[in-house]
C-alpha cells in the first residue's frame, strides 16, 4: 500500500510539474510581447494589450474544445481502448481545425466593432487593427497547440507540450525583436511584427507537437458521432464557465476601478503576484483531471479517489507555503514590480487576503480538475456561477457601490466566493454521483 502510494505521488508530481512549467511559459509570452513592444510607446503597449485580450476571450469561447478532448482520450486511454483513443484524438483534432477557421474569419470581421464596444481611444484602435487582425489569422495555430496538448496530456505526456512551449518561447522572442525593430536586415514591422512572431512561433510549437503526436492518430472509417456528442456534453460546460468567470472578472474589475488608478494599480500588480501560486494549482488540476480520467476508464474508481487525495494534499501544501510568503513578505515582491509606495501600501492588504484563500483555491482547483476529469463538467459550471455571481459580485456591489467601504472589503469578497466553490465542490465529490458519469461507451 505504501509503494503504490509512493507511486501516486510520483506520477501526481511527474505530470504536474511540466503542465506547470507549460502554463508559466505561455503566460510568458504574453508578457514579453508587451515588454517588447514598450519601447514603441504607450500607444502600441495598450493596442497588444487590447489585441491579446480580444484573443483570450476567443479562444476562452473554445475552450471546451480542448478539455473535451482530454477527458475523453484519458478516459480511452485508461481503458485501455488505444485504437479508440486515437480515432477520437483524430477526429476531435478535425473538428478543431474546422472550428478554429471559422473563429478566425469571425475575429478578423468583428474585431474592430469589438474595440470600439469595448471603449478603446480611437488611436490605440488604429494601431491594434492589424495587429488583430493577424493574430486572428493565425489563431488556428493557438488553438490547435492547445488541442494537440490536451491529447497528449490525455495519454499522460505532459512533457512534451512543455517542450513544445519551450520552443515556442524561444522563437517568438528570437523572431519578434528583429520584427519589431528592424534589426539583423529585417524591416521594422512595428506591432504587426509582434503579431507576425507569434504566429511563427506558435505555429513551429504546433508542427512539433503534431510531429510527436501522429503515432497515437488511428484512421477510421467512421463518423463516431456519438464521440462528437460527448465532447459537447462535456465541453460545451467548461466554455459556458470560463465566459461566466471573465465576464464576472470584467465587473468585478470595474467594481475596483471606482476606487481609483492607485487601487486599480494594486489589484493588477497583486494578481500577477499571486499568479506564482495559481500556476502550480493548475499543474495539480490537470494531473487530476489526467489521472482520475484513466483510472475511471480503467474501472479502478478507489485508484481515482486516491490520486484526486493526493492531488489536493499537495496542492495545499504548496499553494499554503506561498500563501505564507504572500502574508508575511508582501512587501519584497510588491517592490519587484513597482516602486510606488501607494500602490505597495494597498498591494500588502491585497496580498494579506489573496493569502487567505491559497488553500480553498487550491482544493477548489484540483477538485475541479478531477470531477473533469470524471465528466462532471456540468456542475462546476454551476458552482462557478454560484461564486461568482451570487457570491463575489452582491458583497463587491453592496460594499463598493451602496456603502462606499475600503476597497480591502471588495478585495475580502473573494474569500467568500472560493470558500463557496470549495465548499461545493467537497460536497459534489463526497456524494460520488461523479461514478455514474459515463463519458465512454
Amino acid at each position: 500500500m505504501a509503494n503504490g502510494l509512493l507511486q501516486i505521488r510520483k506520477s501526481v508530481m511527474t505530470l504536474a510539474l511540466p503542465v506547470t512549467v507549460s502554463s508559466l511559459l505561455q503566460r510568458t509570452e504574453g508578457i514579453v510581447a508587451v515588454f517588447l513592444v514598450g519601447g514603441l510607446g504607450a500607444v502600441p503597449i495598450a493596442a497588444v494589450g487590447l489585441g491579446q485580450l480580444l484573443a483570450f476571450i476567443a479562444t476562452t469561447l473554445v475552450s471546451g474544445l480542448s478539455v473535451g478532448t482530454n477527458v475523453i482520450v484519458a478516459q480511452l486511454w485508461g481503458a485501455r481502448r488505444r485504437e479508440d483513443a486515437g480515432q477520437a484524438a483524430r477526429l476531435f483534432l478535425g473538428l478543431s481545425a474546422g472550428v478554429s477557421l471559422v473563429l478566425s474569419v469571425v475575429g478578423i470581421s468583428c474585431n474592430e466593432a469589438a474595440m470600439t464596444m469595448l471603449g478603446a481611444d480611437a488611436r490605440v484602435i488604429d494601431v491594434a487593427l492589424p495587429y488583430s487582425t493577424l493574430i486572428f489569422l493565425v489563431i488556428p495555430f493557438t488553438v490547435l497547440l492547445q488541442v494537440l496538448a490536451s491529447i497528449l496530456q490525455g495519454t499522460g505526456d505532459t512533457r512534451t507540450p512543455m517542450y513544445a512551449m519551450i520552443v515556442v518561447n524561444v522563437l517568438h522572442v528570437g523572431i519578434a525583436y528583429p520584427l519589431i525593430y528592424g534589426k539583423w536586415g529585417v524591416p521594422a514591422f512595428g506591432v504587426s511584427g509582434a503579431a507576425a512572431a507569434v504566429g511563427i512561433a506558435e505555429a513551429a510549437g504546433m508542427l512539433f507537437l503534431l510531429v510527436r503526436a501522429m503515432p497515437i492518430f488511428r484512421k477510421s472509417q467512421n463518423l463516431h458521432v456519438e464521440w462528437i456528442r460527448t465532447l459537447w456534453q462535456v465541453g460545451a460546460p467548461v466554455s459556458g464557465e470560463r465566459i461566466v468567470q471573465q465576464a464576472g472578472i470584467l465587473l468585478y474589475t470595474k467594481i475596483v476601478l471606482l476606487y481609483g488608478t492607485v487601487s486599480y494599480a494594486a489589484h493588477q500588480v497583486g494578481l500577477s503576484i499571486e499568479s506564482l501560486s495559481f500556476l502550480p494549482g493548475y499543474g495539480f488540476a490537470i494531473a487530476a483531471a489526467t489521472m482520475v480520467g484513466q483510472s475511471i476508464g480503467a474501472g479502478k474508481f478507489t485508484r481515482a479517489k486516491i490520486e484526486n487525495l493526493e492531488a489536493n494534499r499537495m496542492a495545499a501544501l504548496v499553494m499554503a507555503a506561498m500563501g505564507l510568503i504572500f502574508f508575511f513578505f508582501p512587501y519584497g515582491l510588491l517592490r519587484a514590480f513597482t516602486h510606488d509606495e501607494d500602490v505597495i501600501e494597498l498591494g500588502t492588504t491585497f496580498l494579506k487576503i489573496v493569502a487567505l484563500i491559497q488553500v480553498p483555491l487550491a482544493l477548489t482547483m484540483v477538485l475541479a480538475g478531477s470531477l473533469r476529469g470524471a465528466g462532471d463538467t456540468h456542475f462546476i459550471m454551476v458552482a462557478t456561477t454560484i461564486g461568482m455571481w451570487a457570491v463575489r459580485l452582491p458583497i463587491a456591489v453592496a460594499v463598493g457601490v451602496w456603502l462606499h467601504l475600503g476597497i480591502a472589503y471588495v478585495w475580502l469578497a473573494m474569500i467568500a466566493d472560493w470558500t463557496l466553490r470549495m465548499g461545493l465542490m467537497v460536497w459534489r465529490y463526497r456524494s460520488e454521483r461523479w461514478r455514474n458519469i459515463q463519458v465512454i461507451r
